[in-house]
């Protein structure tokens, strides 16, 4: 059975039995039947797992997350012109739900999502993620308690998605965030209309760019950082260095043997990867020469871990050479901007004959007698 029809089967079961295909597909795929939402009980047990030390290392990441997306935060932009306001205002979304991957726990990813959505105002936040053993990692609920969210459950894969999706076992959500495997991504594609999602975030990717100044070790752990997500993970070197290449070249990785830098760059775009080092030896003036890149990171001193982690930048980038088209997961991922106008009489009267022609050329007559029975 194709991807696309598994998926759809689960998800139209969820539709329509509701809870009870939930608990059979969580039973099914993550050994775990319920009660899905974490207690307050398991929130305090979970603050005690995490050793102190730990508490202020997440404490000390969510401050810079949170200072460097706090400048992203537009203002509601009005002006007056001819008599009349126009302008746009920007409300959060009402409810988002966030889903962080089982595996390997990612408290990260649940940083990177809910910082910039509480910056935005979102009020509302739910949290899914596989349980282990019936249990939501310490570390996932210690940032969710940082972070002012009440709302975890234990569900993962696609069953979480239709939970979302459907309100099913919780409130329905308007938009789901977070990275998942391709399930949990087909189910995100099937959903969207019924609720707005981020993106579909693929495997993880790393291009690099170096010339001969470059150090050899830092390049070669960068690359094979990222392999480290899995067998799907892809890696890129683009350098003008034959010494570099042949140093660099593992399994797993792409090395491009470039002429020039600017020729580095043009593959660059090409690929439009996920994350791009730049590591040459005035990493600033190729900048300029990169269009397609979920984020660019200079120098021998921001390897992609870094931001990951650190650094404050948003992780949630897009894949599969989807930067093209899309960007970095900002604040604004959490805003709706809304068209406002207040228009003077004057003005109406003086610029209607705009709206009545075109009207007529579209033949739209309700639209014109809407515009002309105004004196």
């Amino acid at each position: 059975m194709e991807l696309e029809e598994y998926v759809a089967g689960i998800l139209r079961d969820i539709h329509e039995r509701g809870i009870e295909a939930v608990r059979e597909y969580s039973m099914k795929f993550d050994g775990y039947g319920g009660p899905f939402r974490v207690t307050e009980e398991e929130f305090e047990e979970a603050e005690r797992l995490v050793p102190e030390k730990d508490r202020k290392i997440i404490e000390r990441a969510i401050k810079r997350i949170w200072d460097y997306h706090e400048r992203q935060k537009p203002r509601d932009e009005l002006f007056v012109k001819n008599g009349s306001l126009y302008g746009l205002i920007y409300r959060p979304i009402g409810r988002i739900g966030i889903y962080v991957p089982g595996g390997k726990p990612l408290p990260s990813t649940l940083m990177m999502v809910a910082v910039p959505a509480r910056i935005a105002g979102v009020k509302e936040i739910a949290v899914t993620t596989p349980p282990k053993d019936g249990k939501v990692n310490p570390y996932v609920l210690y940032v969710a308690k940082l972070l002012g969210i009440e709302e975890v459950y234990k569900l993962g894969g696609v069953q979480a998605i239709g939970a979302m999706a459907y309100g099913v076992g919780m409130k329905k959500v308007d938009k789901i965030f977070g990275p998942g495997n391709r399930f949990v991504n087909e189910a995100k594609r099937q959903v969207f209309g019924v609720v707005g999602i981020d993106s579909l975030a693929g495997p993880s990717e790393i291009a690099v760019i170096a010339d001969e100044t470059a150090d050899k070790e830092y390049v070669l752990a960068d690359l094979l950082s990222q392999l480290e997500h899995g067998k799907d993970s892809k890696a890129w070197l683009l350098t003008t260095s034959e010494e570099l290449a042949n140093y660099c070249s593992r399994d797993g990785v792409d090395v491009i043997l470039c002429e020039s830098l600017a020729e580095c760059a043009k593959k660059a775009n090409e690929i439009a990867p996920e994350h791009l080092e730049i590591i040459t030896e005035n990493p600033l003036d190729l900048v300029d020469l990169i269009e397609n890149a979920g984020a660019i990171y200079l120098g021998p001193y921001t390897p992609v871990p870094s931001a990951d982690y650190f650094l404050g930048v948003n992780h949630v980038l897009p894949t599969g050479g989807a930067a093209k088209f899309s960007g970095v997961l900002t604040v604004m991922d959490f805003l709706k901007p809304i068209t406002l106008a207040m228009v003077s009489r004057e003005e109406f009267l003086r610029e209607r004959e705009l709206g009545l022609r075109l009207a007529e050329i579209e033949g739209m007559e309700l639209h014109r007698r809407s515009m002309e029975v105004r004196k």
